[in-house]
Protein backbone atom coordinates (compact mmCIF):
# COMPACT_ATOMS: atom_id res chain seq x y z
CA UNK A 1 0.00 0.00 0.00
CA UNK A 2 1.63 3.40 -1.03
CA UNK A 3 0.63 6.61 -0.27
CA UNK A 4 1.61 10.45 0.48
CA UNK A 5 1.01 10.74 3.99
CA UNK A 6 -0.40 14.26 5.29
CA UNK A 7 2.71 15.27 7.17
CA UNK A 8 5.09 14.33 4.40
CA UNK A 9 5.19 18.00 2.47
CA UNK A 10 5.69 19.67 6.25
CA UNK A 11 8.84 17.54 6.48
CA UNK A 12 10.04 18.46 3.19
CA UNK A 13 9.46 21.88 4.22
CA UNK A 14 11.39 21.39 7.29
CA UNK A 15 14.28 19.75 5.91
CA UNK A 16 15.06 23.15 3.93
CA UNK A 17 15.65 24.95 7.34
CA UNK A 18 16.92 22.76 10.23
CA UNK A 19 17.23 18.67 11.27
CA UNK A 20 14.34 17.37 11.44
CA UNK A 21 13.14 15.06 14.46
CA UNK A 22 10.00 12.34 13.36
CA UNK A 23 8.64 10.12 15.97
CA UNK A 24 5.34 8.44 16.38
CA UNK A 25 4.18 4.57 17.95
CA UNK A 26 6.47 1.62 16.17
CA UNK A 27 5.29 0.18 12.51
CA UNK A 28 3.43 3.50 11.98
CA UNK A 29 5.54 4.13 8.79
CA UNK A 30 7.90 6.46 9.68
CA UNK A 31 10.55 4.63 7.32
CA UNK A 32 8.46 3.67 4.69
CA UNK A 33 7.60 7.43 4.70
CA UNK A 34 11.66 8.50 5.50
CA UNK A 35 12.51 6.84 2.37
CA UNK A 36 10.08 8.38 -0.08
CA UNK A 37 11.24 11.62 0.57
CA UNK A 38 14.24 11.86 -1.99
CA UNK A 39 15.01 9.56 -4.46
CA UNK A 40 18.93 9.30 -2.96
CA UNK A 41 19.20 8.80 1.11
CA UNK A 42 21.61 7.28 3.16
CA UNK A 43 19.45 5.10 5.85
CA UNK A 44 21.31 4.12 8.99
CA UNK A 45 19.31 2.39 11.58
CA UNK A 46 21.18 2.25 15.27
CA UNK A 47 19.75 -1.52 15.91
CA UNK A 48 21.34 -2.26 12.64
CA UNK A 49 25.08 -4.24 13.87
CA UNK A 50 26.98 -2.44 10.65
CA UNK A 51 24.89 0.91 10.55
CA UNK A 52 25.75 1.10 14.01
CA UNK A 53 29.76 1.21 13.43
CA UNK A 54 29.29 3.51 10.14
CA UNK A 55 27.32 6.02 12.67
CA UNK A 56 29.87 5.74 15.56
CA UNK A 57 32.96 6.16 12.61
CA UNK A 58 30.66 9.35 11.10
CA UNK A 59 31.62 7.27 7.48
CA UNK A 60 28.37 8.67 5.32
CA UNK A 61 27.72 8.82 2.19
CA UNK A 62 26.96 11.86 -0.01
CA UNK A 63 23.45 11.53 -0.65
CA UNK A 64 20.90 14.19 -0.41
CA UNK A 65 19.47 12.93 2.50
CA UNK A 66 21.01 10.88 6.06
CA UNK A 67 18.38 9.16 8.11
CA UNK A 68 19.34 7.74 11.31
CA UNK A 69 16.95 5.51 12.83
CA UNK A 70 16.36 4.81 16.65
CA UNK A 71 19.67 6.64 17.07
CA UNK A 72 18.04 7.96 20.97
CA UNK A 73 19.02 4.67 21.80
CA UNK A 74 22.94 5.84 21.93
CA UNK A 75 23.44 7.65 25.35
CA UNK A 76 25.03 10.53 23.79
CA UNK A 77 23.23 11.13 20.31
CA UNK A 78 22.41 14.73 21.57
CA UNK A 79 25.79 15.67 21.24
CA UNK A 80 26.52 13.13 18.65
CA UNK A 81 23.88 15.14 15.92
CA UNK A 82 24.80 18.42 17.02
CA UNK A 83 28.54 17.75 15.68
CA UNK A 84 27.03 16.19 12.72
CA UNK A 85 24.79 18.96 11.79
CA UNK A 86 27.28 21.81 13.06
CA UNK A 87 29.58 20.33 10.61
CA UNK A 88 27.93 18.76 7.75
CA UNK A 89 27.82 19.68 4.48
CA UNK A 90 25.46 22.64 4.00
CA UNK A 91 23.70 20.32 0.77
CA UNK A 92 22.95 17.50 3.22
CA UNK A 93 19.62 17.11 5.47
CA UNK A 94 19.02 15.28 8.36
CA UNK A 95 15.94 13.36 9.22
CA UNK A 96 15.54 11.59 12.93
CA UNK A 97 13.36 9.22 13.20
CA UNK A 98 12.48 7.08 16.63
CA UNK A 99 9.60 5.18 18.06
CA UNK A 100 10.24 6.95 21.17
CA UNK A 101 8.73 10.42 22.35
CA UNK A 102 12.01 12.45 21.03
CA UNK A 103 10.34 15.39 22.52
CA UNK A 104 10.81 14.51 26.03
CA UNK A 105 13.91 12.54 25.52
CA UNK A 106 15.64 15.66 24.45
CA UNK A 107 14.44 17.58 27.42
CA UNK A 108 16.83 18.74 30.24
CA UNK A 109 20.18 20.82 29.02
CA UNK A 110 18.97 20.44 24.95
CA UNK A 111 22.60 20.46 23.07
CA UNK A 112 19.85 21.04 20.15
CA UNK A 113 18.11 23.82 20.95
CA UNK A 114 16.85 25.96 17.59
CA UNK A 115 18.57 22.90 15.42
CA UNK A 116 15.82 20.83 14.71
CA UNK A 117 11.68 21.09 14.13
CA UNK A 118 9.93 18.20 15.61
CA UNK A 119 7.10 16.23 13.82
CA UNK A 120 4.83 12.87 15.00
CA UNK A 121 3.48 10.52 12.93
CA UNK A 122 0.02 8.92 13.45
CA UNK A 123 -1.58 6.10 12.31
CA UNK A 124 -3.61 6.05 8.69
CA UNK A 125 -7.16 8.19 9.24
CA UNK A 126 -10.41 8.64 7.54
CA UNK A 127 -9.55 11.77 5.96
CA UNK A 128 -5.45 10.94 4.70
CA UNK A 129 -7.10 7.43 3.23
CA UNK A 130 -9.37 9.63 1.26
CA UNK A 131 -12.35 7.81 2.36
CA UNK A 132 -15.64 9.24 2.05
CA UNK A 133 -18.58 7.12 3.09
CA UNK A 134 -19.99 5.31 6.17
CA UNK A 135 -18.66 1.83 5.63
CA UNK A 136 -15.22 3.17 4.99
CA UNK A 137 -15.49 4.62 8.46
CA UNK A 138 -16.39 1.52 9.65
CA UNK A 139 -14.07 -0.64 8.00
CA UNK A 140 -11.21 1.26 9.49
CA UNK A 141 -12.77 0.58 12.87
CA UNK A 142 -12.99 -2.93 12.25
CA UNK A 143 -9.43 -2.90 11.18
CA UNK A 144 -6.34 -0.58 12.60
CA UNK A 145 -5.27 2.90 11.14
CA UNK A 146 -1.56 0.90 11.51
CA UNK A 147 -0.70 0.51 7.51
CA UNK A 148 0.12 -3.38 8.14
CA UNK A 149 -2.91 -4.68 9.56
CA UNK A 150 -4.86 -2.24 7.60
CA UNK A 151 -3.29 -3.54 4.12
CA UNK A 152 -4.52 -7.17 5.14
CA UNK A 153 -8.50 -6.47 4.93
CA UNK A 154 -8.97 -8.99 7.26
CA UNK A 155 -10.02 -9.28 10.57
CA UNK A 156 -8.28 -12.29 11.87
CA UNK A 157 -4.70 -11.12 10.35
CA UNK A 158 -5.42 -7.52 12.50
CA UNK A 159 -6.34 -8.91 15.50
CA UNK A 160 -2.88 -11.34 15.10
CA UNK A 161 -1.25 -8.51 14.29
CA UNK A 162 -2.29 -6.00 17.11
CA UNK A 163 -1.58 -9.79 20.19
CA UNK A 164 1.88 -9.72 18.57
CA UNK A 165 2.78 -5.63 18.12
CA UNK A 166 1.92 -5.54 21.99
CA UNK A 167 4.05 -8.00 22.50
CA UNK A 168 6.97 -6.38 20.80
CA UNK A 169 5.89 -3.10 22.41
CA UNK A 170 6.87 -4.63 25.55
CA UNK A 171 9.62 -7.56 24.67
CA UNK A 172 11.89 -5.17 21.90
CA UNK A 173 10.86 -1.65 22.87
CA UNK A 174 11.04 -1.74 26.46
CA UNK A 175 13.78 -4.02 26.46
CA UNK A 176 15.60 -1.74 24.13
CA UNK A 177 14.71 1.59 25.65
CA UNK A 178 14.57 1.20 29.32
CA UNK A 179 16.17 -0.77 32.25
CA UNK A 180 13.77 -3.05 33.55
CA UNK A 181 13.58 -6.80 34.80
CA UNK A 182 10.24 -7.21 35.51
CA UNK A 183 9.39 -7.52 32.07
CA UNK A 184 6.66 -10.34 32.36
CA UNK A 185 4.78 -8.38 34.94
CA UNK A 186 4.74 -5.12 32.76
CA UNK A 187 3.79 -7.34 29.84
CA UNK A 188 0.62 -8.02 32.18
CA UNK A 189 0.07 -4.42 33.25
CA UNK A 190 0.14 -3.80 29.15
CA UNK A 191 -2.24 -6.47 28.35
CA UNK A 192 -4.82 -4.77 30.83
CA UNK A 193 -4.60 -1.15 29.44
CA UNK A 194 -7.38 -2.42 26.65
CA UNK A 195 -9.78 -3.14 29.18
CA UNK A 196 -9.51 0.21 30.65
CA UNK A 197 -10.33 2.44 27.37
CA UNK A 198 -13.50 4.55 28.09
CA UNK A 199 -13.02 4.92 31.58
CA UNK A 200 -10.50 6.66 34.26
CA UNK A 201 -7.38 5.49 34.83
CA UNK A 202 -6.76 4.00 38.40
CA UNK A 203 -3.55 3.35 39.33
CA UNK A 204 -4.33 1.84 42.92
CA UNK A 205 -6.92 -0.66 41.49
CA UNK A 206 -3.54 -1.70 39.22
CA UNK A 207 -1.53 -1.92 41.85
CA UNK A 208 -3.72 -4.60 44.04
CA UNK A 209 -4.30 -6.20 41.04
CA UNK A 210 -1.18 -7.16 39.79
CA UNK A 211 0.60 -6.73 42.73
CA UNK A 212 2.97 -4.81 42.37
CA UNK A 213 3.67 -0.77 44.13
CA UNK A 214 2.04 2.24 42.63
CA UNK A 215 5.16 4.03 42.34
CA UNK A 216 6.23 1.17 40.01
CA UNK A 217 2.77 0.96 38.23
CA UNK A 218 2.69 4.61 37.58
CA UNK A 219 6.62 4.41 36.38
CA UNK A 220 5.89 1.61 33.57
CA UNK A 221 2.61 3.68 32.70
CA UNK A 222 4.62 6.62 32.42
CA UNK A 223 7.35 4.41 29.86
CA UNK A 224 4.86 3.12 27.82
CA UNK A 225 3.86 6.60 27.19
CA UNK A 226 6.72 7.82 26.28
CA UNK A 227 7.44 4.74 23.46
CA UNK A 228 4.15 5.60 21.85
CA UNK A 229 2.43 2.54 23.63
CA UNK A 230 -0.49 4.30 24.78
CA UNK A 231 -2.10 8.31 25.50
CA UNK A 232 -3.47 9.21 28.11
CA UNK A 233 -5.74 12.63 28.43
CA UNK A 234 -5.65 14.98 31.11
CA UNK A 235 -9.19 16.30 32.86
CA UNK A 236 -10.32 19.91 31.50
CA UNK A 237 -10.85 22.21 34.25
CA UNK A 238 -12.29 25.41 34.25
CA UNK A 239 -13.16 28.31 37.28
CA UNK A 240 -17.32 27.46 36.03
CA UNK A 241 -17.19 23.54 36.45
CA UNK A 242 -16.45 21.81 39.44
CA UNK A 243 -13.91 19.40 37.21
CA UNK A 244 -11.56 16.83 38.98
CA UNK A 245 -7.95 17.34 38.83
CA UNK A 246 -6.40 14.27 38.79
CA UNK A 247 -8.23 11.71 36.98
CA UNK A 248 -7.08 10.53 33.66
CA UNK A 249 -8.14 8.48 30.95
CA UNK A 250 -6.11 5.96 29.02
CA UNK A 251 -5.97 5.17 25.09
CA UNK A 252 -4.40 3.32 22.63
CA UNK A 253 -3.13 4.35 19.55
CA UNK A 254 -4.01 0.55 17.80
CA UNK A 255 -7.46 0.93 18.86
CA UNK A 256 -7.96 -2.82 16.74
CA UNK A 257 -6.67 -3.98 20.49
CA UNK A 258 -9.93 -2.58 22.41
CA UNK A 259 -13.02 -5.09 22.39
CA UNK A 260 -16.19 -3.53 23.33
CA UNK A 261 -17.61 -1.90 20.92
CA UNK A 262 -18.56 1.69 22.68
CA UNK A 263 -14.60 2.13 23.93
CA UNK A 264 -13.64 1.21 20.58
CA UNK A 265 -15.45 3.79 18.96
CA UNK A 266 -14.02 6.76 21.78
CA UNK A 267 -10.47 5.27 21.15
CA UNK A 268 -10.75 5.73 17.55
CA UNK A 269 -11.91 8.93 17.68
CA UNK A 270 -9.46 9.78 20.26
CA UNK A 271 -6.48 9.45 17.96
CA UNK A 272 -8.45 10.93 15.14
CA UNK A 273 -8.39 13.75 17.05
CA UNK A 274 -5.13 13.48 18.83
CA UNK A 275 -3.52 13.26 15.31
CA UNK A 276 -5.25 16.81 14.32
CA UNK A 277 -3.81 17.77 17.53
CA UNK A 278 -0.64 16.91 17.35
CA UNK A 279 -0.42 18.07 13.54
CA UNK A 280 -2.00 21.80 14.71
CA UNK A 281 0.98 22.03 17.41
CA UNK A 282 3.96 20.40 15.40
CA UNK A 283 3.42 22.42 11.88
CA UNK A 284 1.60 25.81 13.28
CA UNK A 285 2.54 26.07 16.88
CA UNK A 286 -0.75 26.43 18.18
CA UNK A 287 -1.58 26.00 21.84
CA UNK A 288 -3.98 23.32 21.51
CA UNK A 289 -4.41 20.57 23.88
CA UNK A 290 -7.17 17.46 23.90
CA UNK A 291 -8.80 16.93 27.46
CA UNK A 292 -12.09 15.51 28.82
CA UNK A 293 -14.24 16.52 31.47
CA UNK A 294 -15.29 15.06 34.34
CA UNK A 295 -17.00 16.51 37.67
CA UNK A 296 -17.56 14.90 41.07
CA UNK A 297 -21.29 14.65 40.15
CA UNK A 298 -20.12 11.93 37.53
CA UNK A 299 -21.04 13.97 34.31
CA UNK A 300 -18.79 13.44 31.86
CA UNK A 301 -17.99 14.42 27.98
CA UNK A 302 -15.50 12.58 26.36
CA UNK A 303 -13.18 14.99 24.62
CA UNK A 304 -12.65 18.54 25.32
CA UNK A 305 -10.25 20.54 22.63
CA UNK A 306 -8.48 23.54 24.29
CA UNK A 307 -6.80 26.67 22.39
CA UNK A 308 -4.89 28.82 25.42
CA UNK A 309 -6.51 26.54 28.15
CA UNK A 310 -10.08 27.72 27.49
CA UNK A 311 -12.48 25.29 25.50
CA UNK A 312 -13.07 25.52 21.07
CA UNK A 313 -14.52 21.88 21.14
CA UNK A 314 -16.81 19.47 22.88
CA UNK A 315 -17.66 16.11 21.50
CA UNK A 316 -19.15 13.22 22.61
CA UNK A 317 -18.95 9.71 21.38
CA UNK A 318 -21.56 7.13 21.28
CA UNK A 319 -21.61 4.03 19.48
CA UNK A 320 -25.26 4.13 18.52
CA UNK A 321 -27.97 6.28 18.20
CA UNK A 322 -28.90 7.71 21.76
CA UNK A 323 -30.00 10.59 23.19
CA UNK A 324 -27.81 13.85 23.77
CA UNK A 325 -25.68 13.52 26.94
CA UNK A 326 -26.78 15.31 30.00
CA UNK A 327 -23.36 16.36 30.56
CA UNK A 328 -22.60 17.84 26.89
CA UNK A 329 -25.74 19.53 27.62
CA UNK A 330 -24.52 20.68 31.02
CA UNK A 331 -20.86 22.42 29.54
CA UNK A 332 -22.84 23.51 26.23
CA UNK A 333 -25.11 25.46 28.56
CA UNK A 334 -22.11 26.79 30.62
CA UNK A 335 -20.08 27.74 27.33
CA UNK A 336 -22.68 28.89 24.67
CA UNK A 337 -20.00 29.67 22.47
CA UNK A 338 -17.86 26.44 22.35
CA UNK A 339 -18.80 24.18 19.04
CA UNK A 340 -20.18 21.08 20.25
CA UNK A 341 -21.18 17.44 18.81
CA UNK A 342 -22.61 14.46 19.72
CA UNK A 343 -21.22 11.68 17.32
CA UNK A 344 -21.99 7.85 16.37
CA UNK A 345 -20.95 5.78 14.22
CA UNK A 346 -23.91 2.68 14.00
CA UNK A 347 -26.67 5.76 14.09
CA UNK A 348 -29.02 7.12 11.52
CA UNK A 349 -29.76 10.57 13.62
CA UNK A 350 -28.45 13.84 12.38
CA UNK A 351 -29.80 17.10 13.60
CA UNK A 352 -29.08 20.09 15.71
CA UNK A 353 -30.42 19.83 19.65
CA UNK A 354 -32.40 22.60 20.93
CA UNK A 355 -29.71 23.09 22.92
CA UNK A 356 -27.41 23.96 19.69
CA UNK A 357 -25.39 20.15 19.92
CA UNK A 358 -24.72 18.51 16.16
CA UNK A 359 -25.67 14.84 16.68
CA UNK A 360 -24.48 12.97 13.49
CA UNK A 361 -22.71 9.76 12.31
CA UNK A 362 -18.75 10.69 12.87
CA UNK A 363 -17.70 10.83 8.90
CA UNK A 364 -18.91 14.16 9.14
CA UNK A 365 -16.50 15.26 11.93
CA UNK A 366 -13.59 13.35 10.47
CA UNK A 367 -13.76 14.76 6.77
CA UNK A 368 -12.80 17.94 8.42
CA UNK A 369 -9.69 16.85 10.40
CA UNK A 370 -6.38 15.59 8.43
Amino acid sequence: MHMDRFIKKQILLDLDEKMVFLAGPRQVGKTTLSKSLYKKFDYLNWDNDSDRSRILAKEFSQENLIIFDEIHKYKTWRNYLKGIYDKKNITQKILVTGSAKLDTLRKGGDSLQGRYHFLRLMPLTFNELNMKSVSDAKNLFELSGFPEPYSFQSKIKANRWSRQYRERIVRQEVSSNEMIQDLANMEILYNRIPDLVGGTLSINSLSEDIQISHKTISNWINIFERLYGLFRLAPFGSPKIKALKKTQKVFLYDWNAVTDNGARFENFLAVHILKWVFYQQDCFGRNIELRYYRDKYHREVDFVITENNKPIFFIEAKYSDAEVSPALIYLKNKFPHVNSMQLHMNGKKDYVSQHGIRVTNVINYLAELI
